[in-house]
């Protein structure tokens, strides 16, 4: 029987910063900071979500459907060769061109030597109060899913995504050692005062629980700064990326409102020893759960 690796250590760079009204140099500022991640030892980089843009659904306007591209398109080679140049994983949240009239919220998956490993398309899409992206983004069709990367096996999800269990679990059913959300999220600032703390502490109470459950490592990347691309009050996006342990725990966590590269080393063989441990996946009753499938159980 061959004995468990010891320590499995891997650096994940979560890439956080504002975004400006132009497309291009906000990519420019990415590329930098990814590069500057993976001088600094960074092995996976993640994006925030959507990361050449700022975030366009606060409204529902046809025009912002020239912003998105391809895939693969000129932002995934762009990440390819920043893959490719430092030897580091990127994971990079972009809007989809995939046909005339059919758009994606997608993320690319890119190995370290610059190949292409595939694409999650974003699967729960949320119509709400400045977060109209029903609008824009068709439902993901790729399912969930995970990628044997240079350094780990690692499952992507994106934004509110991050609020289903069920979206977590079979990531983690798939192999998945870190599951990883681009996300743009953040308050109305005139909710901020009165709701603020709760809602912040609702998206990372949620994500930690999925570490928890799956006995695996997460990594959410959020974008920071207030956008108002209508006018308003606009959106403040909280920023406070983080990356949690096995056991829910936080390993690192970045600030409210200043644009940093978060490097937070994991150490993936802790995923084995977690799960022996703490056996919930050989616990779950999956004779017992096949009305996880409808709506609402009347």
């Amino acid at each position: 029987m061959n004995p468990r690796p010891k320590t499995r250590s891997v650096t994940l760079g979560l890439l956080q910063h504002a975004c400006g009204p132009d497309p291009e140099e906000n990519l420019r500022l990415c590329l930098e900071a990814g590069a500057q991640a993976a001088k600094d030892g960074a092995n996976i980089l993640c994006t925030q979500e959507l990361v050449r843009s700022q975030y366009f659904c606060q409204s529902e306007e046809h025009r912002y459907f020239d912003l998105a591209e391809p895939i693969p398109g000129p932002s995934t080679r762009a990440f390819q060769r920043l893959a490719q140049e430092h030897g580091v994983v990127v994971i990079a949240s972009l809007f989809e061109k995939r046909a005339e009239g059919l758009y994606h919220n997608t993320a690319v998956i890119i190995d370290a030597d610059g190949s292409l490993l595939g694409i999650y398309r974003k699967m729960h899409i949320p119509d709400d109060p400045l977060f109209y992206e029903k609008f824009y983004f068709t439902p993901g069709d790729t399912g969930f899913r995970t990628w044997d990367t240079r350094f780990g096996r690692i499952g992507v999800l994106i934004c509110w995504d991050q609020w289903y269990p069920e979206a977590a679990r079979l990531t983690a059913m798939s192999g998945a050692e870190i599951l990883f959300y681009p996300t743009a999220i953040g308050w109305h600032p005139s909710e901020k005062a009165e709701y603020g703390v709760d809602q912040h502490g609702a998206w990372e109470t949620i994500q930690r629980s999925h570490a928890v459950a799956n006995g695996c490592y997460v990594a959410a990347v959020n974008r920071i700064g207030l956008e108002r691309p209508i006018g308003g009050d606009g959106l403040e996006f909280w920023g406070q990326s983080f990356v949690a342990g096995t056991s829910g725990q936080l390993l690192g966590k970045a600030s409210v409102d200043q644009p940093e590269n978060l490097l937070v080393s994991v150490d993936l063989a802790k995923v084995d020893v977690t799960r022996t441990h703490w056996p919930f996946l050989r616990d779950r009753r999956i004779d017992s759960y096949g009305e996880i499938v409808k709506r609402f159980i009347d």
